[in-house]
């Protein structure tokens, strides 16, 4: 009965992300009346359940909500991605807890990646996904692109070499609650079957 609990909270958590999937997709948009109820229902249904049924407790749960929250923040404010995705990761941690939110969002960044490069490939910009790559890279390791330096030594021009506006062209956007929730179902089954 206690593992049969379980697999229903893991159950709910799926559909959450399925439904949050669907809504990125079709609107690039991750609702909040489904990931605030949804973290919330994470945190009860832990409050509740047994430890021996898979149970994180209250703290447990709201420690995961939050590592799901504190690992993707900076990628919003960097503007790399959406505050619905932000949240959407919280709320899985809210059901994961924290330790098995970090494995998950490893799945998810890998996820992430290959949607990138699928989407890439489909609209024939790969060449510009490996031009933005460049210059994100060769920037951060540089190091002077953060303080306005140039980084290849001739002034203005950025990383790869190019003018800084060259990295201003876009793949396009991505709907990553689809990354999220692969991701996420990719650890889980990881997690029960590896």
């Amino acid at each position: 009965m206690n593992q049969h609990m379980h697999s229903l909270t893991i159950g709910f958590l799926l559909l959450l992300l399925l439904a949050a999937a669907w809504s990125d997709i079709r609107s690039r948009r991750i609702p909040n009346v489904l990931v605030f109820p949804g973290a919330l229902i994470g945190v009860l249904v832990h409050a509740l359940l047994p430890q021996e049924a898979g149970g994180l407790g209250v703290l447990g749960s709201l420690a995961g909500w939050g590592t799901g929250l504190a690992l993707l923040l900076p990628l919003y404010l960097l503007r790399i991605m959406g505050a619905g995705d932000v949240k959407l990761m919280a709320m899985t941690g809210a059901f994961l807890g924290a330790q098995a939110t970090v494995g998950a969002l490893l799945c998810v960044l890998l996820a992430g990646g290959v949607l990138a490069l699928g989407a890439a490939l489909w609209q024939g910009k790969l060449g510009v996904l490996w031009r933005n790559l460049n210059v994100m890279l060769l920037g951060a390791l540089a190091g002077g692109a953060m303080m306005g330096l140039p980084v290849s030594g001739k002034p203005g021009e950025g990383a790869a070499g190019g003018h800084a506006e060259d990295a201003e062209e876009s793949v396009g956007t991505l709907p990553y609650g689809v990354a999220i929730a692969v991701g996420t179902m990719a650890y889980l089954a990881m997690a029960r079957w590896g």
